[in-house]
């Protein structure tokens, strides 16, 4: 039953709840047959020469988990890796970090993220918007830090954390 004030809108078909974040009902898809949860799934992709990290949201779209660091230096692989994390996961929308200048024009890795993206939607088959990235390393560096994490170990896992933070960012501000 859709209550008073709320709003329906339909996806592939099938009507789903909106404006209900905080409810228990909030992304699931209401159907004749019952309730079921819906089915979008992301994917952040933080760009790097070297190391390309990426988080994915769990099955109810409500947190971002960094997964294990992709090597960045071969595109086709790199690509392949992507369009099976979708095919696997079900992903249904990647996110990639834009890398904006701190004024906000885009210089040559926004450019390049821009291509990427491209790259990768051409590969996957999957809707990707770019996402402006600005300090997110920087944040996710704190973050590590903070949480005792230093040295070599920080490294090896703060393009997963940004690709969180980047992730989770976008996770809330869709939840309002």
């Amino acid at each position: 039953m859709v209550g008073a004030g709320e709003r329906v809108k339909l996806v592939g078909g099938l009507p789903v709840r909106s404006g209900l974040a905080g409810s228990p009902f909030w992304g699931y898809v209401l159907s004749p047959r019952g309730m079921a949860k819906a089915k979008t799934r992301a994917a952040a992709i933080d760009l790097g020469k070297a190391r390309v990290g990426v988080a994915v949201t769990d099955e109810l779209g409500l947190y971002a988990h960094p997964r294990p660091l992709l090597d960045g230096r071969n595109r086709k692989a790199l690509l392949e890796a992507l369009a099976a994390l979708a095919r696997d996961e079900g992903i249904t929308r990647f996110l990639v970090g834009l890398p904006l200048e701190m004024n906000g024009d885009e210089g040559p890795a926004a450019r390049r993220a821009a291509a990427f993206a491209q790259a990768v939607a051409d590969a996957t088959g999957v809707e990707v918007e770019l996402i402006d990235e600005r300090l997110t390393t920087v944040e996710a560096a704190r973050r590590l830090r903070d949480g005792g994490v230093s040295g070599r170990k920080s490294k090896e896992r703060v393009d997963g954390a940004a690709a969180a933070l980047l992730l989770q960012a976008w996770l809330d501000g869709r939840r309002g």
